[in-house]
């Protein structure tokens, strides 16, 4: 049996408890060390872990092989780089950062310096994004027809208030798109591929003091000739679940977190009814009006990968590169919001 990989987190605000509890979950992982520049000690205490308060110091410790990125957005770049030339593997969380370009210079020091890049999108990782995938696969829908995504969920003022950095595009990098909306988006791409060209709005509707969006429309045009949806906020009271909807000439999916709530194909199979039957989504989803309401199943299975791929050395489920599609995407749909006119994703 392989020793355990030993990971430190770098940031201690909400989502790295999250990384923490999954960690202490996963018998490949132990989590050794936690960096902060605003006192770390009362993290490290609650999970076991020793306090940092430098990242100099963090990366040249040599009890430590991995580190999970858990920054705000905009500053998941630069420890990242840091780590990996410092000779650190790195799981970062969504977004691996806030543009396409930043994510390619993360991509090339990982090709430099022969690191594992990992990025968080756990949400692949559910039973039913699993089953829809392989569904899509095997052409059970025919040509594609309609592809959508729909995130409304709710975040009140006080969120906002909550942190400097939230709701700014620095740190941030957007807002209902960027921060909510990417766990949906990455689904959606990942399972039907990033569409050719976007058209957008965006507004900020129900908060105030933020300079992002809280809630955005995008239509949708693949490749193929499918069309779809993007809907994407934070001022939808009281918040629903994030449904994915995909329908062909032979078939519609609906996936409500990780449940499927809609199972329906011209051709039926043996298995089918076992699908339909009730499921509880294995954890998976969650935060549509409270961020700290998700459960850590997703990041204990994609933790228990990244560890796996160090031992073995081979690639995680989710690499790097499979992360900036989702940027490039919300990338073009911010873009097409400032033109006013539709864009092509393969700019980006």
């Amino acid at each position: 049996m392989s020793s355990p990989v030993r990971l430190a987190l770098v940031g201690t605000g909400n989502i790295a408890a999250f990384h923490a509890q999954a960690i202490a979950l996963v018998p490949e992982a132990k989590l050794v060390a936690a960096f902060s520049r605003s006192n770390p000690a009362a993290f490290a205490g609650k999970h076991a872990c020793e306090p940092v308060n430098s990242l100099e110091t963090l990366l040249a410790r040599r009890d430590v092989d991995a580190i999970c990125i858990t920054t705000p957005s905009g500053a998941h770049g630069a420890p990242a780089i840091a780590a990996m030339r410092a000779g650190k593997h790195v799981l970062c969380e969504k977004p691996m950062e806030i543009t396409a370009a930043r994510v390619d210079e993360m991509l090339a020091v990982a090709k430099e310096t022969g690191r594992i890049l990992g990025a968080i999108f756990q949400s692949r990782f559910g039973r039913g994004a699993v089953t829809l995938k392989k569904a899509i696969e095997e052409g059970r829908f025919g040509r594609l027809t309609v592809c959508s995504a729909y995130i409304k969920w709710w975040r009140t003022q006080a969120y906002y208030d909550s942190g400097a950095w939230r709701g700014t595009w620095e740190l941030d990098g957007g807002g209902a798109l960027m921060n909510q909306g990417i766990h949906a988006i990455d689904l959606l791409q990942w399972l039907v591929g990033l569409p050719a060209e976007v058209s957008a709005f965006s507004a900020t509707l129900a908060h105030k003091r933020i300079a992002v969006e809280d809630t955005a429309v995008a239509t949708l045009r693949f490749s193929n000739g499918a069309l779809g949806v993007i809907e994407a906020a934070t001022s939808a009271f009281p918040g629903a679940k994030k449904r994915i909807e995909i329908s062909g000439e032979k078939g519609t999916a609906v996936l409500e977190d990780d449940t499927l709530t809609t199972w329906a194909f011209e051709n039926e199979l043996p298995e089918d009814a076992e699908i339909r039957s009730p499921r509880d989504g294995a954890g998976i989803g969650g935060g549509a009006a409270n961020p700290m309401d998700i459960g850590v199943e997703g990041h204990r299975l994609q933790i228990a990968d990244f560890c796996t791929a160090i031992q073995q050395g081979s690639a995680p489920a989710i690499a790097g590169g499979e992360a900036r599609n989702a940027v490039a995407l919300i990338n073009a749909i911010y873009d097409s919001v400032k033109k006013g006119t539709p864009v092509s994703v393969g700019e980006y």
